[in-house]
Parts: C-alpha cells; structure tokens; sequence
C-alpha cells in the first residue's frame, strides 16, 4: 500500500506524487504567494533512512550549494535545499514532460529506435547543459569541477514542449559517500556508469561524455547496452566495455554518426572527446552536414503525440 499523500512539504502544497524510488521520493507541489501567486515546483525528497547518515548529510547539503548555482536552458533549477521533519529535500523547477526513461521504454516495446534527428536533438542538448556545468566556476573565479556522475535515462527530462534538462546534479556523490548506502539504490544505475567509475578511480568530465554515450546509444538501437541480468553481470559487461557497432541493431545509422558515438564510448577516456562541447560540436556538424534540420518545437509535437497529450 502507497504511503499517504503528504499535504506539505516546507512552505510548499503538494499536489501529487510523481515517482517513488529506493533513495527519494519525488512530488508536484505548489508555491503560492500574495494576489493568487502560484508555480508549480518539482520537490525531491530523500528518505529518511538514507538520509540519517553524517557523511550523507555534508556531502548532500555541499554538492546541492554547488548545483543551485547551475543556471543554464537545459539544467533543471534548484530553488531551495531545506529540511522537513526528518527528511532533507529539493524544491526544482517542474518539468511537465517525461524521462528519457520512459521514451525509450516506449520504443523498445515497439522495437523501433528513437528517430534520428530527435535522438541527435536531445543529446545536443544534454551535451550543452553538460558542458555549461562541467566548466562552471565560482564567484572568485575557482572552477567548481563539478562531475554529475549519474547521467542516465531518468535524469534527462524532456517537456511537452520540446525543452531537454539534467537533473541530480551532484546527487550521486552524496550517495557514494554515504556508509550506510543501502541496497538497490545503485540498481539500474551500473548500467550508465564508466569502466573508469566501476573500478573506483579517479574521475573527471569524459565519465559524463561515456555515459552519455551510452544514453545516446540506447536512443539509436533502442536496446540496452550494458544492462544484464543481475548488477554483477551489468559490472562486468561495463568493466569489460565491449561495445558493438550500433548499426548491427539499426542500419539506418549513418557511418559518420555511429563514429562520433563509438568515440563517446571509447573504454580509454584519453580516446574519447575532451568534453561534452566537443562531443556536441561533432554532433552539430553532422547534423548540419547531413541537413538533419530539428527544432525544439518538433520535439514537443512529437513528445505530446508520443504520449497523447493535446
């Protein structure tokens, strides 16, 4: 049976539960002000047993005061960390649209691929938001070397009308640092992870540029990559990094895409792109070279017959 409906959250009215997973729970609710001012906000909310650690709660309350100054088009806005009764949240601009998840859970029970130039659109995007924060300094000037380490399907939002936004950045490191981390909240995210990050060594920003790869891949093949059966078959298979060539699942990938993908998932991170700019740089010139013209208004057409919103 699901937990009962809170009414509030902090200052803000909640108005439904979205999702609901091993580490958080997350709600639409409401901020209202003077004359009838109202706006939607999206609150995550960590649970309690996850968040009773010490070394959760530092790590937590430091990469959120880093995230919440992240302001970009296609990274999702952090407005408020706080605390209700026992439980930490986040209070962030509401997205009215769906996960990458949930696309691509669509096309993989039809058996068909994300179309191209939809496929390159969004990853554009992610690409610039990635890179906006990957190269974020601080007010003195410092670079915040902030590395969200969780890109993955549900953190890539995409709304009805056509906007693409990361979201948990910094999450992941708060949960890595926790002791008491419990079981299943890493599930299902070891199958977005660098080779480089299941073996505990150092990372830097070209682990966000192979995970997006992978990302990029499941919307061309509209297969998992990396994803097995059990999380130490999905460990290994990432360890290994045997990548197939994407046109072995879908023919229509041109040569010099499926190139530009297989670089983004190259096992060395020395061979990959350098950043997440210049993986959308080549992006943007096949897309131009190829005239694959794409705007963010066909995205939010196709998104809302995607999903039979009107």
């Amino acid at each position: 049976m699901a937990a009962a409906l809170p009414d509030r959250i902090g200052p803000y009215q909640v108005v439904e539960r979205i999702s609901a997973g091993g580490m958080a729970e997350v709600y639409k609710a409401k901020q209202t002000g003077a004359d009838n001012f109202e706006r939607p906000v999206a609150i995550k909310r960590i649970l309690p047993h996850i968040a009773r650690d010490p070394n959760f709660i530092a790590m937590f309350q430091a990469e959120a005061k880093l995230a919440v100054q992240l302001q970009h088009g296609n990274i999702c806005q952090i407005y408020q960390l706080g605390r209700h009764e026992d439980s930490f949240y986040i209070a962030l601009e509401y997205v009215d649209g769906r996960d990458i998840g949930s696309v691509l859970d669509l096309h993989q029970k039809q058996g068909r691929p994300i179309p191209l130039p939809q496929a390159c659109y969004i990853i554009s995007r992610a690409c610039e938001g990635l890179d906006y924060a990957h190269n974020k300094k601080s007010n003195d000037g410092k670079p915040l070397n902030i590395i969200h380490r969780d890109i993955s399907p549900p953190n890539i939002l995409i709304s009805f009308e056509g906007e693409v936004k990361l979201i948990d950045f910094g999450l992941a490191k708060a949960v890595g640092s926790s002791v008491q981390t419990q079981a299943g909240i890493i599930k299902g995210k070891l199958a977005y992870m660098s080779p480089e990050q299941v073996r505990g060594t150092g990372l830097d920003h070209r682990s966000d540029v192979f995970a997006l790869g992978i990302v990029f891949f499941e919307l061309l093949t509209a297969r998992r990559l990396f994803r097995r059966e059990s999380d130490l078959e999905t460990f290994d298979a990432v360890r290994q990094c045997q990548v197939p060539r994407p046109t072995e699942f879908n023919p229509a990938i041109p040569p010099a895409l499926e190139s530009i993908l297989l670089k983004a998932l190259a096992r060395n991170a020395d061979e990959r792109y350098s950043s997440a700019g210049a993986f959308n740089e080549a992006l943007r010139e096949f897309v131009m070279s190829s005239r694959m013209n794409f705007r963010g208004d066909q995205l939010g057409a196709w998104m809302r017959k995607l999903f039979a919103r009107h």
